[in-house]
């Protein structure tokens, strides 16, 4: 007979274990928690040999569920302290939604390396000391963890510049004089086409050095619809989607001219022109 000690002083964790134990029904196994000088223990007696495979399962489902937030946390005070709580969180968040959102790339990837990692472990020692391990022998889980909060830090500054770029072209919106009445914008396969209100083409105006607006954040060949807008700021932006796809550009008409923006036909043929 053999035995592996898992030594912890988290009652909650020795718990999850405990009942992962119970509820798998591992055969030819028996256990005990039991508190000596620095750590309670949970002592596991087992026979076969491929029990270490179902025990560095457990312990790799347990980093996941009970260390892996708290892990995030940690990397985020340390490598983010600059950032105010709120960012924090935020940040927090889209890492999390990260790990959850592609099981193939991150459950199943980030799993496997714990488990190989006790695995390895489990192999040659039979006592294990929880959260030194986790702290210093899970150097590849930590580096995943690391990656996917740089891919957040990514996010969350886009996202950030985007909602800042909304709010200054709002205030320009309500601080400069329109110049025509009502626009209407065609919009199909991510194209635009700007009318007047007589259902004449109004010219973009493609002239970067005149652009009202200059950004890191694109939208390919309708930003020069968009700079365009900005110049003319209509009282009114009628919009007619033929494809009924309401994709980031529109949303973010919405957002900068708020309530002079109209929806007005989701698949117009030639209804608009036959007015």
């Amino acid at each position: 007979m053999k035995t592996i000690c898992i030594k912890t002083n988290n009652i909650e964790n020795i718990n999850y274990l405990l009942n992962l134990l119970n509820t798998t029904h591992v055969k030819n196994v028996c256990y005990s928690c039991n508190k000596f000088k620095y750590y309670k223990n949970i002592i596991i007696h087992y026979t076969d040999s491929s029990f270490i495979s179902k025990i560095s399962e457990f312990l790799s489902f347990l980093v996941i569920n009970k260390y892996e937030e708290k892990l995030i946390k940690r990397l985020i005070f340390t490598n983010y302290f600059y950032f105010d709580v709120q960012e924090r969180n935020t940040v927090l968040e889209i890492a999390l939604n990260l790990l959850t959102e592609n099981e193939s790339l991150y459950i199943d990837n980030r799993q496997k390396i714990i488990y190989n990692a006790f695995y390895k472990y489990l192999l040659e020692n039979n006592k294990i000391v929880l959260d030194g391990f986790i702290n210093f022998r899970l150097k590849e889980y930590l580096d995943l963890l690391n990656s996917t909060l740089d891919d957040s830090v990514n996010c969350f500054i886009v996202e950030k510049e985007y909602w800042e770029f909304i709010s200054l072209l709002k205030v320009y919106i309500k601080s400069e004089p329109t110049s025509i009445e009502e626009v209407h914008l065609i919009y199909s396969n991510s194209e635009s086409v700007l009318l007047n209100k007589n259902k004449e083409i109004i010219d973009i105006d493609e002239d970067a050095f005149k652009a009202k607006y200059l950004s890191d954040i694109t939208f390919s060949s309708n930003d020069y619809t968009l700079n365009t807008l900005l110049n003319l700021v209509p009282k009114k932006i009628f919009i007619h989607i033929t494809d009924g796809l309401f994709d980031e550009f529109i949303n973010t008409l919405q957002l900068i001219f708020e309530g002079r923006v109209e929806i007005c036909a989701v698949s117009i043929g030639t209804e608009f022109f036959d007015k």
